[in-house]
């Protein structure tokens, strides 16, 4: 008889063979979802970026700048015109003086971000096993 464990192992050995089943190693796609798509929108910054927009409705530049510790103003300017560009997030700017211009999760957007909270809820309650392991390797 088959535990829970060995049944989740199987759907995701599963999930992964349809994912990566039928590609040809010799000549890989030019294109891949994994790398191509998702690694805009789950490096450091978009995380963040896309995090705190979950959970303001609107927030302005210099807002989220403060809200996500460590930023540039070049970096997030950059995230921000990727995410906009793939369709996470919209952008609208005031034609005021000075300028005004605040952003929002697309729909797209919010359907990644509650995929995205699964994640961060996984890693929070993970972190400790993770600084343990680095503690043993001397990471710390």
């Amino acid at each position: 008889m088959e535990t829970i464990t060995e049944n989740q192992k199987v759907r995701t050995v599963k999930k992964i063979e349809k994912m990566f089943g039928h590609i040809d190693y010799k000549n890989p796609p030019e294109l891949c979802p994994v790398r191509d798509v998702m690694s805009v929108a789950s490096d450091q910054w978009s995380v963040l970026i896309l995090l705190w927009l979950g959970y303001f409705p609107v927030l302005r530049f210099n807002k989220l700048k403060k809200y996500v510790y460590g930023i540039s103003n070049k970096v997030l300017s950059q995230r921000l015109k990727v995410l906009e560009a793939d369709g996470y997030i919209e952008r609208k700017a005031f034609p005021e003086v000075p300028i005004r211009v605040e952003y929002r999760l697309t729909e797209f957007g919010q359907s990644y971000v509650e995929k995205l909270l699964e994640l961060t809820e996984w890693m929070h309650e993970n972190s400790p096993k993770v600084m343990v392991n680095r503690e043993k390797y001397g990471l710390l």
